[in-house]
């Protein structure tokens, strides 16, 4: 096994006791490292249920399970027989710490993950009641910024410290509500999950140590990509064994506005002195002519682990700067470059154009579609956030829990039933008044005055919900969302409200998935309990993995099409053409960076040298000499980063500003 791995590679997997940093290169193999490690800890005899392996996506994750079963599978031993090591999200993991304790936090054992248009209507209410006005601050601002605290480690009680603005401190007040709210409910938000894991390991030390005595050996991935939480989490987990094998790239480090802290994978030596660095530097995927211009544009960090990347690959052209006028000649040009290219017998899906900021692709849309060039825009609508499959999944949620209010609330008139506003808000001004759930209010409907067709529809509506749970006791789920997707004739509610057949069907083909990934989840798992409880399991499970942007990635990347996506979505990826465009100063690096200082502005050019290391065989950097500014063409200064991949900055920025001189020598 060892024998396929270059020598830093077995020097990292042969390394199987003690505090271990893995710092992988892009391109250097860091998935077989992993998996490769795993395999070897089993067969020097540890037992796979005793290692943990943590990584940031689903289909990471899934990848590492894969992987590492086939390293472990013997002639007459299939992979589905072989052992598995517990290998997870960091949010599927503290789902099943939190399932386990969560009471002594007070929030009930069948806790539900609630959606982001759950979330909306809770914040809304939050800020409907310290009276703050749409127009003043906006529910989705709201969460963006409780979401950032949360990510920060940073509770309610001591957030308006943290407000740096008026609009903060609203937010503060609200998010005070916001979460009294949810806790009252029952609900725990996406962040939550690890915030509470977090608040459970330091408020209970006992808690710690259980979890912690699960596992001899932790590994984590991407481990420049951990926030607050995620750092606390993963030392408790490992304090007492110190088995702790930490993988990443200080150097790929981009999610700072997401709350991940680059100085854990910096200080790791500080933290575990007698840990061992193994530096993977071999890079598989990029030519020798790119990995020199990602090189020379990395070193000009401060604070970074010294290392360098070695291409294996050693022909391929220079990479090119492309010099335009303007944004549209920017976009014509590029694309028929592309189209020129796609004349040669080259795949459309061989090209990528990878941008900063969301208003970039306009202009290459245009072009593309013009042109007749398939492509993708990646990383649009959620799957998960789609109409018909948020309705589903809160018809299959009363199926578990009736008392749900969230999607009581979301399906109590849809498809349409007879049960009007007046009679929702009747029923919710009761349960108010009672201090029941609007389920127990639906029982007792005909005391509240209602018309004879909502009194019917509810009555109907509640005898429906009821025999679903009596169904969920017994019948397999992926049956059960047949059926109650049958007994609310949902293809009638998508004809009533689209009219193109496409359209309809495209929906109801979402709707499938959802049945489709119901009975995907009981065929591989073994439910940890039994009942109706299968059912917030599952859905557990997929609104956790519905907030991993891989799986509506992969989908995207799947059709022969050129892939338009932003840098950070473009992370893990790899294409062998990609246009790096708006090559700019206020676009990469960020207008936002100009003014934040150096950390932000080293985060930028940690941004600029994942996308350089997304090209395997060629690589275009484009920018415009002039770009449109509230309709009026403006001028437009080189980035500096171009001038430092091309070795024309011995001090990038020494005088606050690149030259003006552009960096193929040309003056603007």
């Amino acid at each position: 096994m060892l024998d396929k791995l270059n020598p830093p590679q077995r020097e990292a997997v042969d390394t199987l006791a003690g505090p271990l940093l893995v710092l992988a290169g892009a391109g250097t193999g860091k998935t077989r490292v992993v998996t490769f490690r795993i395999a070897n800890l089993i067969k020097h005899g540890t037992r796979p249920e005793r290692i943990l392996a943590v990584t940031f996506t689903r289909k990471a994750a899934g990848e590492m399970q894969d992987r590492s079963l086939a390293l472990l599978a013997t002639k007459g031993r299939k992979k589905s027989q072989v052992p598995r090591p517990e290998i997870s999200t960091f949010h599927a993991l503290c789902v099943k710490i939190l399932r386990r304790h969560i009471k002594r936090l007070g929030y009930p054992e069948r806790f539900s993950i609630c959606d982001r248009g759950e979330q909306e209507g809770f914040a809304r209410a939050a800020l409907r009641e310290i009276r703050v006005p749409d127009a003043t601050l906006k529910a989705s601002d709201m969460l963006s910024i409780v979401s950032r605290w949360k990510m920060q480690s940073i509770e309610p009680g001591v957030a308006e410290s943290h407000a740096e603005s008026d609009r903060e401190h609203l937010a503060a007040v609200a998010y005070r509500r916001y979460q009294h709210a949810l806790k009252s409910a029952g609900l725990v938000d996406f962040d939550d999950l690890l915030l509470l894991t977090e608040k459970l390991f330091a408020k209970f030390p006992s808690v710690r140590r259980d979890e912690a005595a699960r596992f001899d050996h932790v590994m984590i991935d991407e481990y420049q990509d951990t926030n607050h939480s995620q750092y606390e989490i993963v030392r408790g987990l490992a304090l007492a064994h110190r088995n702790l094998c930490v993988v990443g790239d200080d150097d790929q480090s981009i999610y700072g506005w997401r709350g991940a802290e680059v100085s854990h994978i910096l200080r790791f030596k500080n933290d575990w002195p007698d840990a061992r660095v193994v530096r993977l530097e071999n890079n598989y995927r990029s030519t020798s002519a790119i990995i020199a211009f990602a090189n020379t544009l990395i070193r000009f960090n401060k604070e970074r682990h010294d290392k360098q990347l070695i291409a294996a690959k050693h022909d391929g052209p220079t990479p090119r700067i492309l010099q335009f006028k303007d944004e549209s000649e920017e976009a014509s040009k590029i694309v028929k470059d592309i189209q020129r290219q796609l004349g040669m017998g080259r795949g459309a899906n061989e090209f990528a154009i990878l941008f900063r900021t969301n208003e970039q692709p306009r202009a290459f849309e245009t072009e593309l579609r013009t042109a007749g060039v398939p492509y993708v825009l990646v990383g649009g609508m959620s799957f998960f956030d789609r109409r018909e499959v948020r309705d589903v999944l809160s018809l299959l949620r009363l199926a578990g829990d009736p008392n749900y209010e969230p999607a009581l609330l979301r399906v109590l008139n849809t498809p349409p039933r007879g049960i009007g506003d007046a009679a929702r808000k009747a029923m919710v001004a009761e349960a108010t008044a009672r201090g029941e759930t609007l389920w127990q209010v639906m029982s007792h409907a005909g005391s509240l005055g209602l018309t004879d067709a909502s009194l019917k529809g509810v009555l109907q509506f509640r005898k429906q919900i009821e025999t679903w749970g009596e169904l969920g006791k017994r019948m397999p789920l992926a049956d059960l969302m047949r059926h109650i997707v049958d007994d609310v004739n949902y293809p009638r509610e998508l004809e009533r409200l689209f009219d193109d057949p496409a359209d309809r069907e495209a929906r109801m083909a979402a709707v499938e998935e959802v049945v489709n990934a119901a009975a995907s989840y009981e065929a591989q798992r073994r439910p940890e309990r039994e009942s109706t409880s299968r059912i917030t399991d599952f859905l557990d499970d997929l609104l956790v993995s519905g907030r991993d942007e891989s799986r509506d990635k992969e989908k995207d990347l799947s059709r022969n099409a050129v892939a338009l996506m932003t840098l950070h979505s473009a992370k893990g990826l790899e294409f062998p053409r990609v246009y790096l465009v708006g090559m700019e100063e206020g676009i990469l690096p960020h207008k936002r960076s100009l003014d934040a200082g150096e950390s932000a502005i080293a985060e930028e050019r940690r941004l600029c040298y994942v996308g350089v290391t997304r090209a395997q065989e060629e690589l275009s950097l484009s920018l415009a000499l002039t770009r449109r500014k509230w309709g009026k063409p403006r001028d437009s200064h080189p980035s500096r980063f171009l001038y430092e991949m091309t070795g024309k900055a011995d001090n990038p920025n020494a005088a606050g500003r690149p030259p003006q001189r552009g960096p193929q020598g040309r003056r603007k």
